[in-house]
C-alpha cells in the first residue's frame, strides 16, 4: 500500500495538468507507529517509518495550490480556458465606478470646464436630486471613466456657476474642480496659484476637452478648460450670467415687450417673478444689468424667430422663465407694460400672482463671465468638437424637414401655395444651417 502511494504521489507530480489540479485534495498518508503497548509491529517498522517521513516531507513542500490559482487564472485576472471569468474579476467589473481615493498619489491641478448641453432629457443640471439622468451625473460618470477624478466631490472642491433646472439648455455652463494631471512641475494643491496660469504652462498637459468628449453623451460636450486659482468659484467668482430665451413672434407685440422689459434694468426685488424657496432663500433682490430682444437668422414660412436676452449678476429659482411669461402676457394685449413695476413694487403686491411659467424647452444659460479666463482646448478637439456640432445641426435639419414634408401632406393646398411653401422652407433651411454652423463656430472660438 505504500507502493500505491508513492506511485500516486510521482503520478501526481509528474503527471498532467488535470491530475495536478487533484493534488490540493490529497492528505498526508497516515504514519505507521510502533504500538503503544510496547510490542513490536510486524513486518519492518524502521523502515516504514523512514518511507513516512521522506513522503511527509515532500507532501509538506507541495504547492499545487499555487498552481491551481495560476491555472485558474487568479494571480493575472485572465480569463480561464473554458471561458468564464474568474471570482475576482467578476468581482472587480461589479464596482461601479472606481475609487478614486486609490488615485491620491497622482498629480492635480484646479482647472474650470465650459460646458454644452441640451437639456431636455435630463432631469436638471444638478445631481442632488432623486432623479436621474442629471447633466452633472452624466459628467461625473465621464470623469471616473476617464480616471480624471482624485478624491471625492468634497476633497476636488468641486463648484458649479448655474444650476439649471429640468429640460433646460446650456451653451456657458461653468465648472470648477481638481483634475489629474500629467504635469510633473503643478504644484499638488494649487497653493502657488495666485493668478491665471499662462497657455504656454499647459503644453503637455492632458487634453481634457478631447478626452471627455470621446465618452459623453452625445448632448453634453466640454468646449473648453482652463487652469484657475486655488480660491476660485464657479459659482461665488462669476461676475455675470446671461440667459436668452427664444420664441416665434407669431402677433406678439415686440414693442411693448422690449419696453416692459426695460423695467427690469437694475436692483429690485423678484419675489414675484420666481418660485419661492423660504428655506434656503432670504434675499430676493438682483441686479439685471441688460435687457434686449432681437431676430434670429430663422423662419418658418412668415414666422420670425426671436430671442430675449436677459444678464444679471444672479437669478433666483425659474426668475427668467416667470419675466418671460408676464413679458408675453403684455405682447399679447392681456396685460399693460406697466404691470411690471406694480410686481416689482413689494409694498403693492406682497404676494406673487398666480401665473403660469413659460416652458423651460427654449431657455438656454448663454454664457458665464469671470475675469481673466480664457477657455482653450487642443486643434484636434476643437475639429471633433466641430465636426460634432455640424452633424446634429444636420440631424434636426432633417427631422425638421420630415415634419415639415408631414405637414404638406396633411393640410389640403394648392400648387402654388405648395410650391410657395416648399420654396420659403428651402431658404429658410439655408438660413438655419448657415446660423447652426455659425453658431457652432462661436461656440468653439469662445
Amino acid at each position: 500500500m505504500l507502493e500505491d502511494k508513492a506511485a500516486k504521489l510521482v503520478s501526481i507530480e509528474g503527471g498532467s495538468r488535470e491530475k495536478k489540479l487533484l493534488l490540493i485534495q490529497c492528505h498526508t498518508p497516515p504514519f505507521v507507529k510502533p504500538s503503544e503497548t510496547g510490542k513490536k509491529c510486524p513486518g519492518k517498522p524502521l523502515e516504514l517509518e523512514a518511507e513516512n517521513a521522506k513522503l511527509s516531507a515532500r507532501l509538506s513542500n507541495c504547492r499545487c495550490n499555487e498552481k491551481e490559482e495560476k491555472l485558474d487564472g487568479r494571480e493575472s485576472g485572465e480569463v480561464n480556458p473554458g471561458g468564464h471569468e474568474t471570482a475576482k474579476k467578476k468581482a472587480r467589473d461589479k464596482i461601479s465606478g472606481y475609487d478614486t481615493s486609490t488615485m491620491n498619489h497622482h498629480r492635480r491641478r484646479f482647472v474650470a470646464l465650459k460646458i454644452m448641453y441640451f437639456g431636455q432629457r435630463f432631469y436638471g443640471f444638478s445631481s442632488e436630486g432623486q432623479m436621474d439622468p442629471t447633466v452633472e451625473s452624466e459628467i461625473f460618470k465621464a470623469l471616473e471613466r476617464t480616471r480624471l477624478l482624485i478624491g471625492d466631490k468634497k476633497e476636488i472642491q468641486y463648484s458649479r456657476c448655474g444650476r439649471t433646472d429640468k429640460g433646460v439648455s446650456a451653451v456657458g455652463q461653468v465648472i470648477a474642480l481638481f483634475l489629474r494631471s500629467k504635469l510633473k512641475d503643478i504644484d499638488a494643491d494649487n497653493k502657488n496659484s495666485g493668478e491665471i496660469v499662462s497657455e504656454e504652462h499647459n503644453e503637455g498637459e492632458i487634453d481634457y476637452v478631447r478626452v471627455l468628449n470621446r465618452v459623453l453623451p452625445n448632448d453634453i460636450r466640454i468646449v473648453g478648460w482652463c487652469p484657475v486659482p486655488n480660491d476660485f468659484s464657479a459659482r461665488f467668482t462669476c461676475l455675470s450670467r446671461e440667459y436668452k430665451y427664444f420664441f416665434w413672434i407669431d402677433k406678439l407685440n415686440l414693442f411693448a415687450m422690449e419696453s416692459a422689459g426695460k423695467k427690469f434694468i437694475g436692483e429690485h426685488d423678484f419675489r414675484n417673478f420666481c418660485k419661492m424657496d423660504a428655506v434656503n432663500v432670504h434675499n430676493y433682490r438682483r441686479h439685471i444689468t441688460s435687457f434686449e430682444i432681437s431676430p434670429c437668422k430663422m423662419r418658418f414660412e412668415d414666422n420670425q424667430l426671436c430671442a430675449i436676452k436677459i444678464k444679471g449678476s444672479a437669478f433666483l429659482w425659474h426668475q427668467v422663465r416667470c419675466m418671460v411669461a408676464v413679458l408675453f402676457m403684455i405682447g399679447q394685449g392681456l396685460e399693460s407694460p406697466n404691470v411690471i413695476d406694480v410686481l416689482l413694487d413689494i409694498d403693492r403686491t406682497p404676494r406673487k400672482p398666480q401665473y403660469p411659467m413659460a416652458s423651460e424647452i427654449p431657455l438656454v444659460l448663454h454664457s458665464c463671465e469671470f475675469e481673466g479666463l480664457k477657455f482653450t482646448c487642443s486643434t484636434d478637439a476643437e475639429q471633433a468638437l466641430r465636426t460634432h456640432l455640424e452633424n446634429e445641426c444636420q440631424l434636426y435639419q432633417l427631422q425638421a424637414a420630415i415634419f415639415h414634408e408631414a405637414l404638406l401632406s396633411c393640410l389640403p393646398l394648392s400648387n402654388d401655395a405648395e410650391i410657395n411653401s416648399d420654396e420659403s422652407y428651402g431658404m429658410d433651411g439655408m438660413e438655419q444651417t448657415k446660423e447652426s454652423l455659425t453658431c457652432s463656430s462661436h461656440v468653439e472660438a469662445n
